[in-house]
């Protein structure tokens, strides 16, 4: 992801901390548009293997692309709006002890972000694994079924 480079030095030292921040919250949401469209992208993948292919999707890989589907969700649609308000209360709140508290609350839910998306990254190895593997059996049997 680009955030490294957002908050390299040489960016901190042209901008504020909190321009720096809501520049990252914006690469975020962006990041959340395309776990969106990955999530969709491999739930229409099983539902074609299963159509054209004559092979039913795994429970497995659906449990799983769905399971990540849902926390890219959880996190585009309940976390980063909750870290945006935060965000703007930590910089922009008009009592101290309301800002500091903002912070802590933002370093917390910051850090189950951060979590969650690698357990994301971990379930799309877990799947590109799984899918990039052998099938179980033919579709249509073996070969040495056929006599000539």
């Amino acid at each position: 992801m680009a955030l490294p480079g957002i908050f390299s030095p040489e960016l901190k030292n042209l901008l504020t901390a909190e321009r720096v921040g809501f520049a990252a919250e914006a690469l975020v949401a962006r990041f959340f548009l395309l776990q969106y469209w990955c999530g969709a992208i491999a739930l229409t993948h099983l539902l074609g293997e299963w159509l054209y292919c004559g092979r039913p999707a795994r429970r497995f890989n659906l449990t799983l692309v769905l399971a990540m589907l849902a926390v890219a969700l959880a996190g585009g649609l309940w976390a980063q709006p909750k870290m945006n308000k935060l965000h703007l209360v930590k910089y922009f709140g008009t009592v101290p002890e309301q800002r500091t508290e903002a912070g802590k609350s933002f370093a917390i839910w910051h850090a189950a972000s951060e979590t969650a998306n690698l357990l994301v990254m971990g379930g799309l190895i877990l799947y590109l694994w799984r899918v990039s593997g052998i099938p179980e059996s033919p579709r249509f049997g073996g070969f040495n079924k056929i006599r000539g």
